[in-house]
């Protein structure tokens, strides 16, 4: 990992839950707002991601990430006017809510997560 890789045991029950929030926040767009799932993680990352290392890397892995399904979503979307796109767009879905479950529990559990297939946008 690129980032210092903090001591568990050093972590208190803070970070552990703004680094979970951090990825949890994403599932926001269940409410219907168009990238919520990007804006949620992104506005806990810019105002706790000088506090700890800990709530950075999972700021920036859960912004990373979101933005990566965003991106998906709307060629997915695209993609559905010839057929192909809806079962994509299903996989993508269903994927996407697995690793943020995967993600915000690691984080939980004071562990650092790395998203699979994700683009760097924030570094």
């Amino acid at each position: 990992m690129e980032q210092i890789i903090e001591n568990r045991s050093e972590l208190d029950k803070n970070e552990k839950t703004w680094g979970m929030l951090c990825h949890l926040s994403a599932l926001t767009i269940i409410f219907g707002i168009p990238f919520l799932n990007v804006v949620a993680p992104l506005v806990i990352w810019l105002l706790k991601k000088n506090e700890s290392a800990f709530i950075d890397y999972h700021g920036k892995q859960s912004v990373n990430f979101q933005i990566t399904v965003s991106i998906i979503t709307l060629v997915c979307v695209l993609l559905s006017m010839i057929v192909i796109g809806l079962p994509l767009l299903i996989a993508v879905i269903v994927a996407s809510a697995v690793y943020v479950i995967t993600a915000t529990i690691k984080a939980n559990n004071g562990e650092y997560f790395a998203y699979k297939f994700c683009v760097k946008f924030i570094k």
